[in-house]
């Protein structure tokens, strides 16, 4: 037998799909839910947490619970960046970009390969389509490969903050690795996604012709929000077309 609050996620679910509960529209307040179904908050959250975990509802702090829009699926394109695969007819994402410097420690030492505390350029990029976020990237870059100040300056490398890509020079190498997982809390917090709602994470390491790491790209996108496409290119043996 299903539990009260299953019974309750199975109404508001029957409401938003026939439309009853239109898409950006504010469902009643949580004390107000609660006295409808007659049951405790708790029970009532329980309902709104289980649609919150199917993408339907969207709680926005100090707002309330609304219906989630039809949100767009971005591309990720492996080894160059995310695409944006609607036309230009549609609203574009928008990306805000910010820098800063840190120091190396932890992971990052050993992704990059430097010791710690060495100083790196941070760009911490977020994409949103309207107020729902849909990516969000944290790009690192050994200093002295980006000197502070010098994003700001640079329409390229914006550019290619704005589509998660290499920031750095053109890299002779990159690989990436792909994971699914739960997202941290700051993670859920900056995606406004569900605790238990999976994310599709990417950690992308570029390297130049000698095999220094240039830059780290730790890129985390929402499960039902992006598709990644990664294209295998077959080497051929050099040694068969020398004579």
């Amino acid at each position: 037998m299903s539990s009260r609050h299953h019974d309750i996620a199975n109404d508001l679910r029957h409401q938003i799909t026939t439309g009853r509960i239109r898409p950006g529209e504010r469902l009643p307040s949580e004390a107000d839910l609660a006295d409808r179904y007659k049951v405790s908050i708790v029970t009532l959250r329980k309902a709104l947490a289980v649609l919150q975990s199917e993408g339907l509802v969207e709680k926005i702090h100090g707002k309330g619970n609304f219906v989630r829009r039809a949100l767009r699926k971005i591309v990720y394109v492996g080894g160059w960046g995310t695409l944006d695969p609607w036309t230009a007819a549609e609203a574009a994402l928008s990306v805000t970009v910010r820098s800063t410097t840190v120091q190396a420690d932890g992971h990052l030492t050993t992704l990059l390969k430097v010791p710690q505390g060495s100083p790196l350029t941070e760009f911490r990029c977020i994409s949103h389509e309207g107020e729902s976020p849909h990516g969000l990237a944290r790009i690192y870059v050994p200093s002295d490969l980006a000197p502070p100040g010098v994003f700001d300056d640079e329409p390229s490398r914006r550019e290619a903050a704005t589509r998660f890509a290499v920031v750095s020079a053109p890299p002779a190498a990159v690989r990436e690795t792909v994971c699914a997982r739960p997202p941290t809390s700051e993670e859920a917090s900056s995606l406004r996604t569900h605790p238990t709602a999976p994310v599709l994470t990417i950690t992308r390491v570029a390297t130049d012709s000698a095999g220094r790491v240039i830059e780290v790209a730790l890129l985390v996108f929402p499960g039902n929000r992006v598709e990644g496409v990664f294209t295998t290119h077959h080497m051929t043996d050099e040694r068969q077309t020398q004579a």
